[in-house]
C-alpha cells in the first residue's frame, strides 16, 4: 500500500504548560496517550478510515495483477534480424489447464511447410496431449501458409495449445545451398529453420527441435531434461547405438556412418582428420542448449560450411541423404551429448512393411518416419498409430491420401 509519512513527535510542553494546573496537566497527558488506548474519534471516522484502507489494498492488488499479466504475455515478440517475424502468438490458457500444468516452459520448434501441415499437426497434438508441462510450440513456416496454419490450429483439441508461428525468410540461404533450377521445386527451406534456433527462440535457454513426422508418446519434458555435457550446445540420437540401428535398412550403405554423407576424396574433408568411419546422428529430433549455441556461433559454423559445398561440393552422392545432416556432422563432430533411444525410434518410413513389433512400437517414446513413406501418404508402417493424433483439416486442403484411396476403392 501506500507509505504514510510518520506522525510528529509530541512537542515538549512549554515551560508554561509546566506550570499550569494539575487540570491541565492531565489533559496533556490523556492527549500523548497511544491513540490505540483511547476510543475518542467517531465511529463514522473509523468506518471511514476502513474504506480508504480497502479501496488503497485493492487498487494495488489491481496494479500487481496487471504488472503480472504484461509479464506473462511479454514473450516471443522480438524481431529477428534474420527475418523470422512471429506472426502470431496464443499466450493463455484456460485457468483450469495452468493449474493442472507445471509451470516449467518448453520450447518446442517444429517445421510446417503447407504440403506436410498435417504431419506437424499430428506432431504437436501428439505432444500437447501427452504432457502436463508448459510446452510453447515455435512453428516455423513460410507466409503462404499462415492463413492455412492459423485456421488448423483453432480446432477444437488444439485450441488451448499456447504458440508462436514464425514467417521463414528463404533469403537468408542465399549463396549456402545449392539449387538445381530443373529441381527447384524439390528445395525445401524450412529443412534449414533448426540451423537458426537462436534468431527462433531468442530468450529461450534449452529448446527441442522435432521434425514433422514424428508422435510423441510419453511427456516430453522427459526429453527436455536429457543432460548436456559441459560445453556441449546439442544432444542427438547417434545412429549406430540407437536402437533403431538394430534392423538394417536396405540399400542404405554407409547410412550410419560419416562417409556416408560427407565426400572424402575432398582436400577440405580430409584435413578436418574426422574418421570415415565416425558413428552419424539423426538430426530430426534434438535437444540445444542455446547459451552453449550462441557462445560457440554454431549458427555462423553452419552457414560456413553451407556456403563451401555450394562452391567445393562437399557432401557424399553415394547417399542420397539429407543436405541438412553433413554440416550438422561437421560441426557436432564429437562435440555433442546423446539422448535416449527411445526418444527416436525411426525409420518408420524407410519401407511400407512393419520393421518393429506392435509391442516395440507401442514402448517407443518418440516414433519418427524418417524416409518416403510418410504416415500421411499412400502406404506406410505403423500409419494407424500416427493417425490417432492426425486432426482432419478444417478447410479441406490436407488429406490422407491413404483414407483417399480407400473411400474411393470402396465406390
Amino acid at each position: 500500500g501506500r507509505k504514510h509519512a510518520p506522525s510528529a513527535p509530541p512537542r515538549a510542553p512549554s515551560a508554561r504548560g509546566a506550570a499550569s494546573s494539575p487540570g491541565h496537566r492531565l489533559r496533556a497527558a490523556a492527549a500523548a496517550a497511544p491513540a490505540g488506548l483511547l476510543s475518542s474519534s467517531p465511529p463514522s471516522v473509523n468506518i471511514s478510515i476502513l474504506i480508504v484502507a480497502v479501496i488503497i489494498f485493492l487498487l494495488v492488488i489491481h496494479h500487481n495483477f496487471l504488472s503480472l499479466s504484461d509479464f506473462l504475455r511479454r514473450e516471443l515478440s522480438d524481431p529477428s534480424p534474420l527475418g523470422l517475424q512471429p506472426i502470431d502468438f496464443i499466450p493463455a490458457a484456460p485457468q483450469r489447464l495452468i493449474d493442472e500444468r507445471d509451470d516449467q516452459e518448453i520450447s518446442v520448434v517444429i517445421a510446417a511447410s503447407d504440403e506436410r501441415l498435417g504431419g506437424a499437426i499430428a506432431a504437436m497434438n501428439s505432444i500437447y496431449q501427452h504432457t502436463r508441462s508448459n510446452v510453447v510450440f515455435h512453428i516455423v513456416t513460410l507466409n503462404d501458409t499462415v492463413d492455412h496454419l492459423r485456421m488448423w490450429l483453432k480446432s477444437p483439441p488444439l485450441k488451448n495449445m499456447r504458440y508462436q508461428i514464425l514467417d521463414f525468410d528463404p533469403r537468408v540461404l542465399e549463396g549456402k545451398v545449392q539449387v538445381d533450377p530443373q529441381k527447384a521445386d524439390t528445395f525445401k527451406p524450412l529443412t534449414f529453420a533448426r540451423f537458426y534456433l537462436p534468431n527462433l527462440v531468442p530468450h529461450a535457454e534449452k529448446v527441442i527441435y522435432v521434425d514433422d513426422d514424428v508422435i510423441v508418446q510419453d511427456d516430453i519434458v522427459e526429453l527436455y531434461n536429457t543432460p548436456l555435457k559441459p560445453g556441449h550446445a546439442a544432444a542427438f540420437s547417434d545412429d549406430c547405438d540407437s536402437t533403431s540401428s538394430k534392423v538394417a535398412v536396405r540399400g542404405a550403405g554407409n547410412q550410419y556412418n560419416y562417409i556416408g554423407f560427407l565426400d572424402y576424396k575432398k582436400e577440405t574433408i580430409r584435413k578436418l582428420a574426422m574418421k570415415a568411419n565416425t558413428c552419424s546422428f539423426n538430426p530430426g529430433v534434438f535437444v540445444a542448449n542455446l547459451t552453449e549455441w550462441k557462445l560457440q556461433n554454431i549458427t555462423k559454423q553452419l552457414e560456413k560450411w553451407m556456403a563451401l559445398n555450394v562452391v567445393e561440393e562437399l557432401y557424399s552422392k553415394t547417399l542420397a541423404g539429407s543436405i541438412t545432416t553433413p554440416p550438422l556432422l561437421i560441426v557436432f563432430y564429437k562435440q555433442h551429448s546423446s539422448i535416449d533411444p527411445m526418444w527416436n525410434v525411426r525409420h518408420l518410413g524407410s519401407s511400407a512393411g512393419k520393421r518393429y513389433s506392435p509391442q516395440f512400437v507401442e514402448a517407443a517414446k518418440l516414433l519418427h518416419w524418417n524416409g518416403h513413406f510418410k504416415p500421411w501418404g499412400r502406404t506406410a508402417s505403423y500409419a494407424e498409430v500416427w493417425e490417432k493424433w492426425y486432426v482432419p483439416d478444417p478447410t479441406g486442403k490436407f488429406n490422407l491420401i491413404r483414407r483417399h484411396l480407400e473411400a474411393y476403392e470402396a465406390k
